[in-house]
């Protein structure tokens, strides 16, 4: 029988909120419930791009609020913009760690909570009160508190989402979330240009710079609509039935083999009945499954104290994903943090005109590098991801974004402004048809539940470092050695990030759970005896 059959038979049985049956049909096609569940998860990913956007813009218009046009200092300015990236390592590391060992539903919902604060505490900055560098000092403070919310969102939304899809489609899932960073970007880019054509005439015509102060607070402001719209919703979402099944497969006092088993029998069988253990395609996450032994479970938190990050065939994984994405992040965010280069080249840097031209060619020219390739790159993965599959997205997205970075590289001085933006427009597209989607993916299933939130927090922080270094040392590189040369130092890194993602095995129709059970078993069998692997 089936899995939904098996989940007909019980229609009086309570099922955890937003948990699906299997179902027939594409996998980019959502049910409501699919939907409503990404709804709630996507929220964080797209205030990370809108805040990723909006930052330069920020800066640009607070050159003119507190010195007057000139340029901000280097070193605050770096600051400023790096503030959010330094956050998210440590909400990356916290929230991953809680989600794993205090439960999703304790931990979801907190993050959005502190993204919310610490806007509202952004958008407080005293300019007007504090010299310009404390402002920015303040500014500054305030981005990192904010940059812990949306790093401690990575781990949890990856998780809640893929704890409650089913496999067949887990991959289009939390793409679909994922592609809300496009979104962000291009509301981002669309807000700042409405308020600068609403205050075109104070600005441009009457000279009231200074009112710049307002625009950039109002853009960061309307950022507190979909968070305030989805916190309740994650404040009240139930624990997923799988995160609590994780529990009893890997807190558990010894008892009778046979009854651990068994358990592990009825764990495989949540995955589909028959067939490869790490080739499932049908999953119930409302079967019952029996503990793992009689006696009562032994609860302990999951990290690095267990015993399963300590065999090389599981810290391997974790290696080649937080890897990939440190790679993956200095080559995407050394492009992305720094757009003046691009914009400069494509003749929308703001460098000629008014105060209030120079603002509105760079929003103009964020617009143009979002649609171009940004947002269709995303959906070329999820259209493809569960046909493709995971590895080969990722490894063809380094090597071919390697190779437009050498064509951009070899002949930065030389191309002219369409075949720039020819090029620059694929590099974009598949970074994004590539290693930028499937390093997000990964993580969130290719680690066991219960070890998978802190998994997920350790590879994406690896990213954050990656992009970190690659804000803080772009500048001081292209003036150093030369624009040109830093491009080659990105193609490096994409060609070693393909090479690490060979370490990765494929995770279409893959369940962490039933391997994780597997080892459980094997090493029983090796041993004769029982071995808790936690």
């Amino acid at each position: 029988m089936d899995a939904s059959a098996d989940h007909q038979e019980t229609p009086n049985k309570p099922r955890p909120e937003l948990e699906e049956v299997e179902h027939h049909g594409q996998p980019w096609m959502l049910t409501t419930t699919e939907a409503k569940l990404l709804g709630i998860a996507g929220v964080g990913f797209f205030l990370d791009a809108y805040d990723l956007f909006i930052i330069n813009p920020v800066t640009t218009m607070l050159q003119y609020r507190l010195y007057g046009g000139k340029h901000l200092p280097a070193d605050l300015e770096g600051l400023v913009k790096a503030g959010a990236n330094i956050g998210s390592v440590i909400g990356q590391f916290l929230f991953g760690y809680l989600a794993d060992s205090l439960g999703r539903h304790k931990v979801y919902g907190k993050e959005l909570m502190l993204i919310i604060f610490a806007t509202i505490m952004t958008i407080t900055t005293p300019t007007g009160k504090l010299t310009p560098d404390h402002s920015l000092i303040y500014l500054a403070i305030w981005r990192i508190v904010l940059g812990v919310g949306v790093g401690g969102d990575y781990p949890m939304s990856a998780s809640v989402t893929s704890d409650r899809a089913n496999i067949r489609k887990r991959g289009t899932m939390l793409t679909y979330i994922f592609a809300n960073q496009g979104w962000g970007s291009l509301v981002g880019s669309l807000v700042i240009i409405t308020l600068l054509a609403i205050y075109k005439h104070t600005i441009d015509i009457e000279g009231h710079i200074s009112k710049v102060d307002g625009i950039w607070r109002i853009a960061v402001g309307l950022s507190l609509i979909p968070a305030f719209g989805t916190l309740y919703q994650r404040l009240t979402l139930g624990e997923s039935t799988r995160y609590e099944k994780s529990k009893k497969l890997t807190e558990y006092s010894p008892g009778s083999p046979s009854d651990s088993e068994e358990g592990l029998s009825k764990l495989k069988d949540l995955s589909g009945k028959g067939g490869d253990a790490t080739q499932v395609k049908n999953v119930d996450d409302n079967a019952d499954v029996r503990s793992l032994a009689p006696e009562e479970v032994v609860k302990k938190p999951a990290h690095f104290k267990g015993e399963y990050f300590r065999r090389w065939e599981n810290a391997k994984l974790l290696f080649a994903t937080s890897a990939s994405w440190f790679l993956l992040d200095i080559a995407f965010y050394g492009i992305n943090l720094n757009q003046n280069v691009v914009l400069q080249q494509i003749g929308f840097d703001g460098a000629t005109g008014s105060a209030w031209h120079k603002l509105f060619r760079v929003s103009t020219g964020g617009i143009i590098i979002t649609v171009l390739g940004f947002v269709p790159g995303y959906y070329a993965t999820l259209f493809t991801i569960e046909i493709l599959g995971r590895k080969w997205i990722q490894i063809q997205g380094f090597l071919v974004s390697a190779l437009f970075l050498a064509v951009l590289a070899g002949k930065f001085h030389t191309l002219s402004t369409v075949q720039f933006i020819v090029c620059f427009a694929f590099l974009q597209f598949f970074f994004n048809f590539g290693a930028n989607t499937t390093t997000y993916c990964y993580p969130a299933e290719l680690f066991p539940t219960r070890y998978k939130a802190f998994a997920h927090g350790i590879s994406a922080a690896s990213g954050k470092a990656g992009a970190i270094i690659s804000a803080l040392a772009f500048n001081r590189l292209s003036k150093s050695i030369g624009t040109p040369a830093v491009l080659w130092i990105f193609f490096g890194c994409c060609m070693v990030g393909a090479v690490v993602s060979l370490l990765l095995p494929e995770v279409k129709g893959r369940d962490a759970d039933v391997i994780f059970a597997e080892q459980i078993r094997e090493r029983r069998r090796k041993q004769g005896a029982e071995v808790d692997i936690d």
